[in-house]
C-alpha cells in the first residue's frame, strides 16, 4: 500500500508507493525536490532525520549510514523504504544556490548525428556519482589545456542516468571537431556542474512561452520533459527557429509530445527553408512569429534560449508588447571557435 511521507519545515507531501524509495517519490511527484548525489546509499547527500515512522532498506543499511547515524534517526531517502506514514526533516532544493557544483569524471556513452552538424552527446558518470540539476541548467567540459566549453542539459532531472547535450559543429572549433572527427564512444572527459540560473519557475500561475534557436533547443527540451513529468497544467507553446528543415533536428519529438499533451503547441519558424524542404510552415525570424501570435506579452513567462543575436533582436520587442523584465528568462551562448 501506498504511504504518506511529509517534508517539513515545508509540509510537502508525498506518495510512496510499494517497493518505492522516498527519493524516487520525491522526483516522481515533484521531479528535484530533495537533495540527493549518488542515488545508490553511498554519498550521504540524501539524508533526513525521521520525526515519525519507520523506513527499511531491502539491501540493508547502505554504507553511507552510519550506526549512530541510524540510532539517531538519520536515513538515507534514495533507499529508505517506508513500512509506515513518515514524518521527515529534511532540506529541499528550491534554487540553483541550492544545488552543489561538482567537477566530475564521465564517460561517453555513445553519440548520435542529429544533423550534418549536430550531434547529440550521452555522458555516463561513475556508478557512485549522480548530477542533481534544474532543467535549464548547463555544464563546462573541462579541456586538458584548462579551457571550457559550455553545453545545456537536454535531459530532465529525473532522467538522470545518461546526461544529455546538443552540440552543434564549429568549423575550426577545438573541441567540436574532436566531438565529430575523433572522440570514440567510452572515451573519458571532466566536467564542472550544474551551471546557470537558467531554470523553470514552476511557482508562477502563467502560461509560458519557449524560444530556442538552433540547439538552443536542448534546454528547452529539458524543461518540457520535467513539466511533463511533473504535471505543470499551465499552457506550454514552443518556438523552435531554424534556418532550414534539416536543422529542426528533432522536430519528431515536438510533433509527438502535441499527440501527448493537450497544453502543448508547437510552432517551427525557418528562416531560410531550402527549396527541397516544400515547407508550407512559418518562415522569418522566431521571435516575429511570437509577437505575431501574442500582441500583449504581459501575462506570460518566456524563455528563450539561442545565439546572442536572437536574444538580442527579440529583447525589445518583447519589450515592447509588455513583457515585464522578471518574466524574460533567457540562456545565451556564443560558439567557441578555439
Amino acid at each position: 500500500m501506498p504511504y504518506q511521507v511529509t517534508i517539513l519545515p515545508s509540509d510537502h507531501q508525498l506518495l510512496v508507493a510499494d517497493n518505492e524509495s522516498v527519493l524516487d517519490a520525491a522526483l516522481r511527484e515533484r521531479g528535484s525536490v530533495l537533495p540527493y548525489g549518488c542515488r545508490n546509499g553511498t554519498c550521504g547527500s540524501c539524508m533526513a532525520t525521521i520525526q515519525s515512522g519507520q523506513v527499511h532498506y531491502p539491501e540493508g543499511r547502505p554504507p553511507g549510514l552510519s550506526e549512530r547515524e541510524q540510532a539517531e534517526g538519520k536515513a538515507l531517502l534514495c533507499q529508505a523504504r517506508p513500512d509506515s506514514d513518515l514524518v521527515i526533516v529534511a532540506r529541499e532544493v528550491k534554487t540553483s544556490g541550492d544545488l552543489v557544483v561538482k567537477t566530475l569524471p564521465c564517460r561517453v556513452e555513445h553519440r548520435e548525428l542529429l544533423a550534418p552538424d549536430v550531434m547529440r552527446l550521452f555522458l555516463k558518470l561513475p556508478n557512485t556519482e549522480r548530477l542533481q540539476f534544474l532543467a535549464g541548467h548547463y555544464i563546462d567540459i573541462l579541456l586538458a589545456d584548462g579551457r571550457r566549453r559550455s553545453f545545456s542539459l537536454a535531459n530532465p532531472p529525473h532522467a538522470d542516468e545518461l546526461l544529455e547535450l546538443h552540440i552543434r559543429q564549429v568549423p575550426g572549433g577545438f573541441f567540436t571537431d574532436y566531438l565529430f572527427n575523433r572522440m570514440k564512444d567510452k572515451a573519458l572527459l571532466r566536467f564542472q556542474g550544474p551551471l546557470g540560473t537558467f531554470a523553470l519557475r514552476e511557482e508562477s500561475p502563467r502560461p509560458i512561452l519557449l524560444i530556442g534557436g538552433g540547439t538552443g533547443f536542448a534546454p528547452l527540451k529539458g524543461m518540457l520533459e520535467h513539466a511533463f513529468h511533473i504535471g505543470l497544467d499551465r499552457p506550454l507553446h514552443l518556438y523552435w527557429g531554424a534556418r532550414a528543415k534539416v536543422d529542426l533536428y528533432l522536430d519528431a519529438l515536438p510533433r509527438r509530445w502535441l499527440a501527448e499533451h493537450a497544453n502543448f503547441r508547437y510552432t517551427p519558424v525557418l528562416s531560410e527553408p531550402h527549396p527541397e524542404d516544400q515547407w508550407l510552415g512559418r518562415t522569418g525570424w522566431v521571435h516575429e512569429a511570437v509577437v505575431t501570435d501574442y500582441p500583449e506579452l504581459r501575462g506570460y513567462d518566456v524563455y528563450m534560449s539561442g545565439p546572442p543575436p536572437m536574444i538580442a533582436a527579440a529583447k525589445p520587442v518583447f519589450a515592447d508588447r509588455g513583457l515585464p523584465a522578471e518574466q524574460l528568462f533567457y540562456d545565451s551562448f556564443e560558439f567557441a571557435p578555439r
